[in-house]
């Protein structure tokens, strides 16, 4: 398995290798010890899975969760093709207000690693787009909140020749600086604490 640092700090991509046969295909989107060797840590304990299908051009996101409690998550596409998009709102963040973005679809099945407090987008670039999520925390619905992915300061590459289909919720999410502004976004320093709960140091552990 392939791994590579996105722009934003403490996001990756990882690509595994695909078997291929007359009878289809076997694949891991997910290997824990390509993941420790890359990000230096186990992946987080999962507390839920999500699915969502989506058709050509809906958009979802930036969604972020409050932290604390914060939410680390592991995302692949396993049907259609999306355009996944990390952007770093955590305040004080060494890659604050940057973003990157990994085209992920089921033929490299590439997945992508959002540490704790990190924004993440997507927009699904063919119908019946099907996105597969591991996620350090269990869904609340008040502590899920969102910048616009239309925001002109952040420039997202959504893509120009497609309608973006948001939620009304999405559509209504204030551009970045104003969510600073309104001190909604996750303190950098609020989401490593958070990181440092999630993998403790081995000997604050009891084992040696």
């Amino acid at each position: 398995m392939k791994a590579r640092e996105l722009a934003v700090q403490g996001a990756y991509t990882f690509e595994p290798e695909v078997f291929p046969d007359e009878r289809g295909l076997f694949v891991s989107p997910f290997r824990e010890d390509a993941f420790t060797a890359a990000v230096g840590h186990p992946l987080f304990p999962v507390r839920q899975t999500n699915h969502s299908r989506s058709r050509r051009g809906v958009v979802r996101g930036v969604h972020y969760t409050v932290t604390p409690p914060g939410s680390a998550k592991y995302v692949y596409c396993a049907r259609g093709r999306s355009l996944d998009i990390v952007v770093d709102v955590r305040v004080g963040s060494p890659t604050y207000g940057r973003w990157d973005a990994v085209e992920l679809e089921p033929r490299e099945f590439r997945a992508v690693y959002f540490p704790v407090g990190v924004g993440h987008a997507f927009v699904a670039l063919e119908d019946d787009t099907v996105m597969s999520y591991m996620l350090s925390g269990e869904y609340v619905q008040a502590n899920e909140l969102a910048v616009s992915v239309l925001d002109p300061a952040l420039g997202l590459p959504v893509p120009g020749d497609l309608e973006p289909l948001l939620s009304g919720r999405d559509r209504a999410a204030p551009p970045l600086e104003q969510a600073r502004a309104a001190g909604t976004l996750p303190e950098y320093a609020a989401c490593r604490a958070v990181e440092s709960e999630l993998w403790p140091p081995a000997g604050s552990r009891g084992d040696g």
